[in-house]
């Protein structure tokens, strides 16, 4: 096979041994997948509809959100279409458009973590000046750099592997991912070996700049709390400990998934979508959950509106009973008046 066309049908081979065991993959994905659907549109729209929230950190931890929910979506329902059906494949095209997606995913996730580090930084070092230095503008462009940074990197290496001419049509796994889609290019092709050499760079540069600035501020955060007082250190700790969290959990998460995505051919089906479930499924459903459970100003929100709905349910249900007992004693003077 020697071809690059768009029509080429890809095959994914993970699948095949399955078996009987897919009902309870189906039941087990479908779950957590509608779970992180649900929590991630919940805080969305808590974020949304709080004023309280219209703060930078709540602002970036909305794109995370966004970002994770895209990442899984792009994924999970057409494992679960493949699960379903008799046949596992995709387009060729179809195969490099969630290639696209799946970087913008993690690098996304990578880069709106990286801007959170800086606003707690600057919230922590520079408590003071904050609002003056996290100005409505400066949110807009550190927003619209932590998307468009995903973006053009995804882009510029879909754009490469699209140009190498293909040598095979199956992939042994769940789902399309760069590096196995790259297996599918002839190896002694050049314009494989730029494609590869651009994504390695991209990815080396990436992780140096990320790590070193996110362990720059935390050193930077530890050594003024250090000299503060004990409840400066621990606003400081209750700031920092869901991105913390949330940043080491993925960073190993993707660590494994690169380690794992290097050995593909001897990996049981069950490895497959437990891999594929951490680098996907889980980080979605567990970034806003942290958040909900770590950060003090959402817990507020969280419960006051658990409050006001067990309140308008407790008016609804006094009403509906007063309803009930005012017609019921109409009916009883009707029936006196009859008789």
């Amino acid at each position: 096979m020697n071809q690059s066309a768009f029509d080429v049908i890809v095959v994914f081979t993970a699948y095949h041994s399955i078996g009987t065991n897919k009902y309870a993959y189906i039941t087990v994905i479908l779950s957590v997948y509608m779970a992180s659907v649900f929590v991630n549109v919940s805080l969305m729209l808590l974020i949304i509809r709080e004023s309280t929230l219209h703060q930078p950190m709540f602002i970036f931890m909305f794109n995370l959100t966004l970002v994770g929910l895209i990442g899984s979506t792009v994924v999970w329902p057409k494992v679960l279409q493949n699960l379903i059906s008799d046949t596992q494949t995709s387009s060729y095209g179809g195969c490099l458009c969630q290639v696209f997606i799946i970087n913008v995913y993690a690098t996304g996730t990578y880069s709106v973590l990286t801007v959170m580090a800086y606003d707690r930084y600057v919230s922590i070092i520079y408590p003071l000046q904050y609002h003056a230095i996290m100005t409505p503008q400066k949110v807009k462009w550190l927003l619209a750099v932590s998307n468009f940074v995903p973006v053009s990197s995804a882009f510029g290496q879909v754009l490469l592997t699209s140009q190498v001419p293909l040598c095979s049509s199956t992939i042994p796994k769940l789902y399309c991912e760069n590096i196995s889609v790259s297996k599918l290019s002839c190896a002694s092709s050049k314009l494989y070996r730029v494609s590869t050499l651009y994504g390695v760079s991209v990815f080396v540069i990436s992780v140096v700049f990320i790590v070193f600035f996110v362990l720059f501020s935390y050193v930077r955060i530890l050594a003024v709390s250090i000299k503060a007082s004990k409840d400066s250190q621990h606003k400081a700790i209750s700031t920092c400990a869901p991105h913390l969290i949330i940043f080491i959990n993925f960073s190993l998460v993707a660590l494994f998934t690169i380690i794992y995505n290097q050995f593909t051919s001897d990996v049981s089906v069950d490895m497959h979508i437990f891999f594929a479930m951490q680098f996907s499924l889980i980080p979605p459903l567990l970034h806003p959950i942290i958040y909900g459970v770590k950060t003090k100003d959402i817990r507020k929100c969280i419960a006051r509106h658990v409050e006001n709905g067990v309140v308008a349910t407790s008016r609804f249900n006094t009403h509906h009973s007063f309803s009930q007992n005012m017609n019921g004693d109409k009916q009883a003077q009707v029936f006196a008046v009859k008789l």
